[in-house]
């Protein structure tokens, strides 16, 4: 049973702030459903499709039942936002716990890179992923989701969601790192040329992967939604998105 008005929603908050009863719950459950679809649906596309979407699934919703319980509607933060913490750092963290990224796949993302750097040694340049598939004898689109893959993977290390002492609020382990020295206006200066070559690297990208960018990453669709305004199907989105993501994969490890 989903909810339609606003009206509904405060008098579910009412209820439950008054009887926590379950029946209630799961009417608010079921009413912001849609923040676990939309970080599985972007999650998905980072991580190998071998992983299943139930089981990021289930990890969403375990962080939306915790948000539910824990949330204080008395303090100066919106549900979605609170709960938007809440189901990310659920799929962070199951991710982190499961291993995600197979044997094989780590193996294969160590001979990629590799292969990288004597190519790149040799031709002065960033290798394309046709000529490393080429050395690798794997297909380019192997190539590609591999590097996206594992890139994810790294990224992830620095973005461990961690709850502070004696409060529920979240943060990544990045930000908990006390620094006296911010901010640095060298690292500044550094971050906004990198920004500014990402910005003339996306110009370089062909228009499907450009679209798909922007769609991505400023409009925030998923993939799927993505498919239904280019008439693509989802596949061949995520295709497109990783193929983007390689080309720009070095400009995005500085920035992190």
């Amino acid at each position: 049973m989903s909810v339609n008005n606003s009206q509904s929603v405060r008098e579910l908050w009412d209820d439950w702030v008054q009887s926590h009863d379950e029946h209630t719950g799961n009417k608010l459950i079921q009413h912001y459903m849609y923040l676990v679809d939309y970080h599985v649906e972007r999650t998905a596309a980072f991580i190998p499709e071998s992983f299943d979407k139930n089981d990021l699934n289930s990890l969403g919703m375990m962080g939306l039942f915790d948000a539910l319980n824990k949330f204080d509607p008395k303090r100066n933060l919106k549900f979605d936002t609170y709960a938007t913490i809440r189901v990310h750092g659920a799929i962070m963290d199951g991710l982190r716990r499961e291993d995600w990224l197979p044997r094989s796949l780590r193996d294969r993302s160590k001979k990629i890179e590799k292969i990288t750097q004597q190519l790149q040694q040799a031709y002065q340049r960033a290798p394309t992923a046709a000529e490393i598939a080429k050395v690798a004898e794997l297909s380019t689109e192997e190539v590609e989701a591999t590097v996206v893959d594992t890139l994810y993977a790294n990224m992830l290390s620095t973005d461990t969601v961690v709850q502070t002492k004696d409060t529920e609020e979240q943060s990544n382990i990045a930000s908990t790192i006390e620094d006296e020295f911010t901010p640095l206006p060298d690292d500044e200066l550094l971050k906004e040329e990198v920004k500014h070559e990402l910005k003339e690297a996306i110009l370089k990208l062909n228009h499907n992967e450009q679209i798909v960018i922007s769609l991505f990453y400023i409009e925030e669709l998923t993939l799927t939604e993505i498919g239904e305004v280019l008439h693509l199907t989802t596949s061949r989105i995520s295709q497109i998105h990783k193929k983007a993501i390689f080309k720009l994969k070095g400009l995005l490890q500085k920035l992190k």
